[in-house]
């Protein structure tokens, strides 16, 4: 099986992992149910996934606590947990954004407990608080690192200067942002910043809200409630662009046996600027069906063309 190595930690997980926000997060999707959250976990890790996404956001804690419950029957330490905070709700019911190194080491605890483990694999600042100064939020991570309560320190949706900011000192181990073949700002100057200071870097959105699984035409449609309906990706004539250009992909897919989706995920995992992706899943099969792209070995020139076509 192939591993990667998180930034300068000791975690090694498979380049394939899962995103778990539709497990357990019912304040982002509807009709949500928790034994579905929990076949898919399962699903997931019987099926060569190691690494399992969450953040205390899905759910407010719900996901941290299906994926606790999910993971009993597994080897812990064949397991790469990672999770996000920084979030809290207030008295009023609002939820803010708390980088203080007091808020964040109490995060970490409670993810902890839902968890049901000792230790997480690896910690994301979820976003930035706009007044605690990063690099003394990474440092209260650094403190858990050496503590033992996390293997590796993540931050999340930064610019390229904080990210700067956050990694002062040296301690980043991986970040993750919005990245995929329609959204490439990372390439411009960030790919080349996190190469340098030996941080992994894990995208979310990696198949664009569906965009790069295939499955749209261009008479597809969305309601006026559905976040793809104000998305420029999602109106003409850019939606038609993408749509022709995913569908250069359809005879390769078939080639290898495989869906679109799973060869996009294929050209992920051989992105050298990629250390793990990590597709969602709503249902059992599509965490089953994401598993079988560790199986799709591009070649350099199959690589080439998929990025080549998708620009």
């Amino acid at each position: 099986m192939q591993t990667v190595k998180i930034g300068k930690s000791d975690v090694t997980t498979t380049p394939l992992g899962l995103g778990t926000n539709a497990v357990g997060g019912h304040n982002l999707f509807p009709h949500l149910h928790d034994e579905t959250g929990i076949k898919i976990v399962k699903t997931a890790l019987d099926n060569g996934i190691t690494l399992l996404d969450t953040a205390y956001a899905y759910g407010l804690g719900r996901s941290e606590e299906l994926i606790g419950q999910a993971i009993k029957d597994y080897d812990r330490s064949k397991i790469q947990i990672a999770t996000k905070g920084g979030q809290k709700v207030t008295d009023q019911g609002d939820m803010v954004v708390d980088d203080s190194p007091a808020h964040l080491k109490q995060a970490v605890a409670e993810s902890l407990k839902r968890l049901q483990t000792d230790y997480l694999d690896i910690f994301y600042i979820h976003f930035p608080d706009g007044k605690t100064p990063l690099y003394e939020s990474v440092a209260a991570l650094q403190e858990l690192k050496e503590a033992g309560k996390i293997k590796a320190i993540g931050v999340s949706n930064l610019s390229i200067d904080q990210l700067r900011e956050a990694n002062r000192d040296g301690y980043v181990d991986v970040d993750e942002e919005q990245y995929n073949p329609f959204a490439r700002d990372a390439e411009k100057e960030r790919f080349a910043y996190l190469q340098e200071n030996q941080i992994s870097f894990v995208p979310f959105f990696p198949l664009a809200s569906g965009l790069l699984t295939g499955k749209y035409s261009k008479k597809t449609t969305f309601a006026e409630d559905d976040i793809r309906h104000d998305d420029p990706n999602f109106q003409e004539p850019r939606f038609s662009q993408i749509i022709k250009a995913v569908e250069t992909l359809r005879p390769m897919a078939k080639a290898h046996d495989a869906t679109i989706a799973q060869l996009v995920l294929a050209w992920y995992i051989k992105n050298p600027n990629i250390s793990v992706v990590i597709p969602g899943a709503k249902h059992p099969d599509q965490a089953l069906s994401n598993a079988k792209a560790l199986n799709i070995k591009l070649t350099d020139e199959e690589y080439k063309a998929i990025d080549a076509n998708l620009r």
